[in-house]
């Protein structure tokens, strides 16, 4: 087919037209889903490519040279399976490998999930300047992968479903808003809490008033994070992290936006009514044995290498009920089993607070909810302040007895987005919202669905590394 266009002979084949209208309707269909009305400016440049060639996108293919013919063929298609596959990272779905034992026995170290981010919706690029694939640290020669210079507002893509209580969800790590590039230090804000403490062992919260105490815990906060700066050698350089360069997590998700959750003894309880446990959840267990466990046994129950060497230096098995029952009716085996009591209240959320709750009692807390208000008091300002100033962006102030937001009093606060709370299946061995507290909707990354390879790292390749019996298993199914 033969026209013109600005004065300019256009020549193009049918079977290009049929390619452009294929490609025009399923990227406009793209922009109608994602409503970003700014690709726009990309039709032309597709129209030219199939047609007027006002870009000479392929001059390399007629070049006389056959080395830059080869060179530039592969670079042509390695930059298209490049931005094909960001593209699909960016809004479909992506990889993740579950890196510790939080969700075992549900998901276990070695898992490689496909994680759909259309089930949920996926979010629009909040930090566009960065490299293709990779989180916040680029390969083998370190340093940032993004530039933060310019941040868009958190908008999400309407997704197939909600989050539903017992979800397995994958999200930006809450506590990652301030980091550190040694990948040791995991928990910024509790690593400055610690350190602030031993810095100040005379300084203490007993018998102070709530508002005395808040005075004491930011000096804890403030001389920790300034024994860090100071010792870069040692803790990395300290880095405040956009929303989605924060480090992925996974963790079940067990309460909703607007419920009240309430840890009795171990139990959840949401709204007032226990809620049923996962089936593979796990408890610590006080064990005496009278020999060491058999390799066969060992197996059969999937209790790991890692937990061996817990078991010999704690005393203590983190065991799910059915793994508990068979233990404890081996008693040429085992001498004594006990579930564990834990009463840990150290690095509890609020990390600022002075609430006595703990690891199995925990609450009881509201959930915020999109829309719903909270009656703010001084017994509880301490579990809302991190929602209200890092993830809705005000100001607080304690002052005299009154709390003051954007420099005004303020007796109650509305929240502008919906919160989760999320727990691994591994009770007493993970760092959760028990720890840092509500998952920001603007955090969730979204939904595993299969587990698509799953390597054991106790094992060789010849002494079944790869677990076949996860593989393709549905995610779903570990509820």
């Amino acid at each position: 087919m033969e026209f013109r266009i600005f004065n300019r002979e256009v020549k193009t084949s049918k079977k290009e037209l049929v390619k452009l209208s294929i490609l025009l309707v399923l990227y406009i269909l793209f922009l109608v889903w994602v409503k970003s009305w700014m690709g726009i400016i990309v039709i032309p440049f597709i129209i030219d490519c199939y047609t007027t060639r006002f870009i000479p996108w392929n001059w390399w293919k007629t070049s006389k040279n056959a080395t830059v013919r080869k060179v530039m063929g592969w670079v042509d298609a390695i930059v298209f399976a490049l931005v094909a596959v960001y593209f699909v990272h960016l809004y479909f779905f992506q990889n993740y490998v579950i890196p510790t034992s939080s969700l075992e026995k549900s998901l276990l170290v070695g898992d490689y999930l496909f994680v759909s981010k259309y089930n949920y919706g996926p979010r629009k690029p909040q930090t566009p300047l960065s490299m293709p694939l990779t989180q916040h640290t680029m390969p083998v020669i370190g340093g940032k992968s993004y530039i933060d210079a310019i941040q868009w507002d958190y908008e999400r893509v309407p997704g197939l479903e909600n989050i539903e209580r017992g979800d397995i969800v994958v999200f930006n790590y809450p506590a990652g808003d301030v980091a550190t590039n040694n990948p040791e230090v995991i928990d910024f804000h509790s690593l400055c809490y610690e350190l602030g403490r031993q810095l100040n062992p005379d300084l203490t919260v007993e018998g102070k008033t709530i508002e005395e105490a808040r005075a004491v815990y930011e000096t804890y906060y403030n001389d920790g994070k300034q024994y860090i700066k100071e010792r870069p050698n040692v803790f990395g350089e300290i880095v405040n992290r956009p929303v989605d360069r924060r480090e992925n997590y996974v963790k079940r998700c067990v309460g909703l936006p607007g419920n009240t959750l309430e840890i009795k003894d171990k139990v959840i309880h949401i709204d007032g009514k226990p809620v049923e446990q996962p089936e593979n959840v796990q408890f610590n267990y006080n064990v005496q044995l009278a020999q060491s466990i058999p390799e066969s046994l060992r197996r059969s129950l999937d209790i790991s290498k890692d937990d061996i060497a817990m078991l010999k230096h704690t005393g203590q098995l983190p065991l799910t009920y059915e793994n508990y029952n068979k233990l404890k009716d081996n008693t040429k085996l085992v001498k004594e089993i006990s579930i564990v009591d834990n009463d840990y209240t150290q690095g509890i959320y609020p990390l600022n607070g002075n609430t006595g709750w703990s690891v199995d009692n925990y609450g009881p807390v509201w959930i915020p909810k999109k829309g719903e208000s909270i009656a703010l008091t001084l017994d509880n300002i301490a579990v809302y302040e991190r929602p209200i100033v890092d993830y809705e962006g005000n100001s607080l102030e304690v002052k005299n007895g009154k709390i003051f937001i954007n420099g005004k009093e303020s007796n109650s606060y509305t929240f502008k987005m919906d919160y989760y709370w999320m727990m691994g299946d591994n009770r007493h061995n993970s760092a959760d919202s028990r720890c840092w507290g509500f998952v920001p909707e603007d955090h969730i990354v979204g939904k595993p669905l299969f587990i698509w390879l799953s390597l054991d790292k106790d094992r060789s390749w010849f002494d079944g590394k790869v677990r076949w019996e996860r593989l393709f298993r549905c995610v779903e199914s570990f509820k």
